[in-house]
């Protein structure tokens, strides 16, 4: 078997990184900042970097992807400066310049795809049998895991379809029996976790997940599996919807009376009422200053100075974001700093899509892994500023660096395989 039996003959450093990205998703959600540890041995073992000097050999697409994370973090450490706010607030945007010294270790020293793909499966098997613990043995309304809720169901249900990303890797395994049923049973319990938690943002984006699968997968499958397939989605979600014990009914009816609520009445006092009236808050800021943003602080002083005239609720006082990624980034940093977040989600995608379609299946189960990372980021951002959590920013910044940098060494080392 690939892993670990490969381990006595691995470089030093190729194994370092094999277990350090082994880690980044093995351990993310099942101990406390778990997420950090992968990303930190990345950081550095990086130094090594500096003393052996390896040729990268960087590339016009590499160059893009680093520009775009890196133009992320500048612009949002320039709000800090001009808004005022303590030096705290460099600390997110901050994962962005570590991860890019990660990456470039990643193409100096790649891993193999059978620990990364491990880690993400065990990670996903591990945060779906905690969840159904809390859930069923423990007797909590929401399984939490060890950060937010939001945070916890949709990463949880991130590790759950990267799993499936990596089904074209396992289907040329020598042991693919055993490395197709290993992610299916960990993109299950992925979802699981994230049903188990009731955070519906990650909910909404399946559709566009099944389509990036369709994409990159489904042509190659025969008519009869296909339609078994979708009828297994089918059946599944039914099931998850009606059976009361996993909250998904109870949400789903709560987001319509939710909706229901605010439009009839006005009622911003529901979960989602909340966020309606925070992103008419928003509308407003953005208006007065579309091209500089308000920054954090400002955001704050300006919400708050709409509730006082009666613009909108007082409930918007008690947010620091506007509960949506793209509309806090334009209220807080203006068109410049959407930008720089679009940049930061569709320049990966882009990249990574051109081999969708690769004639070789590890190769394109790297690009399918890339391009579904951005688009699990798009979905959560629509109620949730993920990235102004620190799960959040550690999870995008380093799954990204990892990702692209296999997916480029594979390119490179492999261009018989290009689509």
């Amino acid at each position: 078997m690939t892993f670990p039996a490969s381990i006595a003959t691995l470089p030093p450093l190729r194994l370092y990184t094999s277990l350090a990205v082994f880690l980044l998703g093995a351990i993310a959600l099942i101990v406390p900042s778990g997420y950090s540890v992968g990303a930190v041995m990345l950081l550095l073992g990086s130094i090594a970097l500096l003393y052996k000097r390896p040729a990268l050999g960087l590339n016009r697409r590499d160059w893009l992807v680093i520009a775009a994370m890196l133009a992320y973090a500048a612009v949002n450490m320039l709000e800090v400066w001009w808004d005022g706010q303590s030096s705290s607030g460099l600390d997110k945007p901050s994962r962005f310049l570590l991860a890019v010294p990660a990456m470039l270790l990643i193409m100096a020293y790649p891993p193999r795809l059978s620990w990364w793909w491990s880690g993400l499966a065990l990670g996903a098997l591990g945060a779906g049998g905690w969840a159904g613990w809390q859930k069923f043995f423990e007797g909590v309304g929401r399984a939490t895991g060890y950060t937010y809720v939001i945070q916890f169901g949709n990463l949880s249900m991130l590790l759950g379809i990267l799993c499936l990303a990596g089904l074209g890797w396992a289907a040329v395994q020598p042991h693919r029996r055993f490395w197709v049923a290993f992610l299916l049973v960990g993109s299950l319990a992925g979802v699981l976790g994230s049903l188990f938690s009731g955070s519906r943002g990650g909910w909404v984006g399946l559709p566009f997940v099944l389509l990036v699968l369709y994409r990159g997968y489904g042509r190659q499958l025969p008519g009869m599996l296909k339609v078994g397939a979708l009828l297994l989605v089918l059946v599944g979600g039914l099931m998850m919807y009606l059976l009361p014990q996993t909250g998904v009914q109870l949400r789903v009816h709560e987001a319509f009376n939710d909706v229901s609520l605010y439009i009839s009445e006005g009622n911003p006092d529901t979960s989602v009422g909340a966020r309606f009236e925070m992103w008419r808050g928003a509308y407003h800021l953005i208006v007065e200053k579309p091209l500089t943003g308000w920054g954090d602080n400002g955001y704050q002083q300006g919400m708050q100075a709409l509730a006082d005239k009666g613009v909108v609720d007082e409930v918007v006082t008690q947010f620091g974001h506007a509960h949506n990624e793209f509309i806090d980034a334009f209220a807080k940093r203006g068109v410049i700093g959407l930008a720089v977040l679009l940049a930061l989600y569709l320049i990966p995608m882009r990249l990574f899509a051109t081999q969708l379609t690769s004639k070789d299946f590890e190769l394109r189960s790297l690009a399918v892994a890339g391009v579904l990372l951005p688009v699990a980021y798009i979905d959560f951002g629509f109620s949730q500023v993920f990235l102004g959590h620190n799960s959040g920013v550690m999870m995008y910044a380093f799954l990204l660096a990892v990702l692209w940098g296999s997916f480029t060494v594979f390119t490179r080392r492999n261009p018989h395989a290009l689509g």
